[in-house]
């Protein structure tokens, strides 16, 4: 197995360190700014990073971003500039090498404040939400769902930034105080269109796509948002296979979901309490994780990818 890409230093300004990505400046030839976006391979579970990642998880949430980038490229305007390393002015011939398959070159903008989020099926946090309320986000369902269930139609349930950095759920009506109508709408209805079409993609493979998230950013000078972020991975949605698919349970999943229920174990023994430091992954939960990020690449592109 590749070995682990957890950190970057290049020979590049600005950097930013997420839980997953380190980000850069870029100055491109002729003369405008593009941001690189490195996918390293950490792994961060109940907002803490671990230890150890999934040796090449970065290439392939890399690579599965881009096929959808391509996908969607007649169908919304995106910030995908290049996915070649050799597009990146400013890299030596080692860093090239380090960050073969992991990057995204992108266009610099200005970050829209409003996550949005797709539901096509009743799960995670809107199944805990139903069960109290009988809504999702304050969207009334009706009674007698079952955990996994599909809905009648997708939600388009947004959130936004707390102070505290976690997500927060509002409602469509604060999104329009914070970004206004026109903007509300057309983020709303892009969010529909492209989850549904992924979703019915997805399904014609094999894979439900129960939920997505999306980030949308402005140029300035340019009316119409661009799609930002990563898209439609297994970090950003929640994929099932679909001939496991039964409702009134959890489903077995296409992401970290192994990561999690390991760390479940530590967590009922007593020996984590979901603080930082994270702990070290056994390899077997590595192995086991990445496999499921490298089914889903080949089952929704039809290819096997090389690490």
């Amino acid at each position: 197995m590749v070995s682990a890409l957890l950190h970057t230093e290049l020979s590049l300004p600005n950097k930013r360190t997420g839980k997953v990505r380190d980000l850069y400046d870029v100055h491109l030839s002729d003369g405008s700014q593009a941001l690189l976006i490195v996918a390293t391979d950490r792994i961060s579970a109940f907002d803490v990073v671990l230890q150890n990642g999934l040796p090449g998880k970065g290439v392939v949430l890399t690579q599965i971003s881009k096929f959808w980038f391509d996908y969607f490229s007649a169908a919304v305007n995106h910030h995908l500039l290049s996915t070649d390393v050799a597009d990146v002015p400013g890299l030596s011939p080692g860093e090239q090498d380090m960050l073969r398959g992991r990057i995204m070159l992108c266009r610099q903008t200005a970050v829209v404040p409003i996550e949005c989020i797709a539901r096509g099926y009743i799960t995670g946090s809107g199944w805990k939400d139903y069960q109290a309320t009988g809504s999702v986000c304050g969207i009334a369902l009706p009674q007698g769902l079952q955990n996994s269930d599909k809905l009648a139609e997708p939600l388009f349930t947004p959130s936004t930034k707390a102070a505290s950095g976690h997500d927060e759920n509002i409602s469509y009506a604060q999104g329009v105080v914070q970004v206004g109508e026109e903007l509300m709408q057309w983020l709303q209805t892009t969010t529909l269109n492209l989850y549904s079409r992924a979703r019915d993609y997805a399904g014609e493979r094999g894979i439900i796509l129960a939920d997505t998230k999306f980030e949308f950013g402005l140029l300035e000078g340019q009316p119409e948002p661009l799609l930002i972020d990563e898209i439609f991975t297994p970090d950003s949605s929640r994929f099932w296979p679909a001939r496991e698919w039964q409702p009134g349970r959890e489903q077995a999943s296409f992401d970290k979901q192994i990561v999690r229920n390991y760390l479940e174990t530590l967590v009922e023994r007593g020996d984590w309490d979901k603080t930082s430091p994270g702990p070290v992954l056994p390899e077997e939960v590595v192995e086991k994780t990445l496999e499921k990020y490298l089914q889903a690449y080949e089952m929704l592109t039809g290819q096997p990818l090389s690490l």
